[in-house]
């Protein structure tokens, strides 16, 4: 991997860490790349049977990387920042159904604040610890940009229609709690112990035996996935809109 992703093994575990602390690990599409480039090495690599998806502190992911050049006209600016969320929609879209259909376990560990595509990417995984500082918003209607498909509709299988809207609509911060108290986070730890809890979480799975844990997870996922190629479908001309 490059500076942006770092791909750790250890045994049977493999951690995937976000790596662009200067800019608060925001996804590019760079990153973006190289985050589906480590999860599809991980998902052919037979000797790693659960991943652990966290980020360089402070924070697991600020979202969406919106820089432009600055000397950009207004114009100018309108119409690459329409091609930049068309551009990053469908990468990001790709990487977390790729991090969702791994066979392996996954176990995010969220060491700070996850905004926007950052809380949409800890969604894909199986498990979620927290730090207890973490914190949780989706700010992309106030931005004036609508959520993926992706992590809209995973938003409402976790949470439901209502509390989906809540979350997404509102575009206010949830604490580790709060967030805990939803179905979001499964638990919450001391920031300073959040990586030892995690290998801990990570062991107790891996005495299980791995066949019949992964084949119950493929299972509960087909149960709870409805229709994200249809939706995306559907709602396509509406969410590329202006």
């Amino acid at each position: 991997m490059s500076d942006n992703v770092r791909l750790d093994r250890d045994g049977a575990v493999a951690t995937v860490t976000l790596n662009r602390p200067d800019r608060r690990n925001s996804l590019s599409d760079p990153m973006l790349t190289e985050l589906g480039r480590a999860f599809s090495e991980l998902r052919d690599d037979a000797a790693v049977r659960l991943v652990i998806v966290t980020g360089a502190p402070p924070v697991f992911s600020a979202g969406a990387d919106a820089k432009l050049k600055s000397s950009m006209s207004a114009e100018e600016r309108r119409h690459a920042m329409a091609t930049r969320k068309s551009q990053f929609r469908r990468l990001f879209e790709r990487v977390n159904t790729t991090l969702e259909g791994l066979e392996q376990i996954t176990l995010c560990a969220v060491n700070g604040h996850a905004v926007g595509g950052g809380w949409g990417l800890t969604l894909a995984c199986d498990f979620r610890i927290a730090a207890a500082e973490a914190q949780f918003w989706i700010p992309e209607v106030d931005l004036g940009v609508p959520l993926g498909v992706a992590s809209t509709t995973r938003f409402v299988r976790l949470v439901g229609p209502a509390r989906a809207k809540e979350i997404i609509l509102e575009c206010r911060r949830y604490g580790a709690e709060e967030a805990r108290a939803m179905g979001l986070v499964h638990r919450i730890v001391p920031g300073s112990d959040l990586m030892k809890h995690a290998r801990e979480h990570a062991q107790m799975l891996l005495a299980k035996p791995f066949r019949p844990l992964s084949e119950m997870k493929a299972r509960i996922n087909a149960i709870a996935k409805t229709g994200i190629p249809e939706v995306n479908a559907m709602t396509e001309g509406f969410l590329e809109r202006d």
